[in-house]
């Protein structure tokens, strides 16, 4: 009797971890961080513009390029935080050509908006001295991408494969690649 008693509590303690596990999101499930508002992305936009003028240490002959900058980093974080907005209160369409459609308007408005930071921060950037460089790529996170593949080993595989302290292309200039 103490058999059937332990084998009928093992079989539903199996079929329990199984039906809980079941119901678990997998890997492909969208992950759920911290539920962002609009405000909180232009907060963050405003931290991060201030943190790079903070960063730069600009001098007085710099300073004068500065406003553009803002101005066009300021736009730019504004679209972001109108585009959250708007994308948590719309319905996405279901058709998938008129959301492609969408994604192409978006795209060409994000597109426009880096131009005219590019613009914009071009005198500045020309000014900078190597160090103020340096700072300008890692606050601006103009790197993030760079950053990324150095992080999840991409850059190893889609490289060329070379190994640590060879050069590749994209290591630093004047340097063996960093890891």
């Amino acid at each position: 009797m103490l058999k059937y008693v332990l084998a009928g509590t093992t079989a539903l303690a199996i079929a329990g971890a199984s039906l809980a596990y079941a119901q678990q999101p997998g890997a492909d499930a969208p992950r759920r961080g911290p539920q962002w508002k609009a405000e909180d992305i232009t907060a963050m936009g405003d931290a991060r513009i201030a943190a790079l003028k903070a960063g730069l240490k600009l001098t007085p002959d710099q300073e004068k390029n500065w406003p553009a900058v803002e101005t066009a980093m300021r736009d730019l974080a504004k679209q972001r935080s109108e585009r959250f907005a708007a994308r948590a209160s719309a319905e996405k369409p279901k058709d998938p050509i008129e959301r492609l459609g969408l994604r192409g308007e978006t795209m060409q408005e994000r597109g426009t908006a880096l131009k005219k930071l590019a613009d914009a921060a071009g005198p500045l950037y020309k000014s900078l001295d190597a160090s103020q460089k340096r700072r300008f790529m890692v606050l601006a996170r103009l790197d993030v991408r760079e950053g990324m593949m150095r992080h999840h080993g991409w850059r190893h595989h889609h490289r060329g494969g070379q190994g640590p302290g060879e050069r590749g292309p994209m290591a630093p200039e004047g340097g063996p690649r960093a890891q």
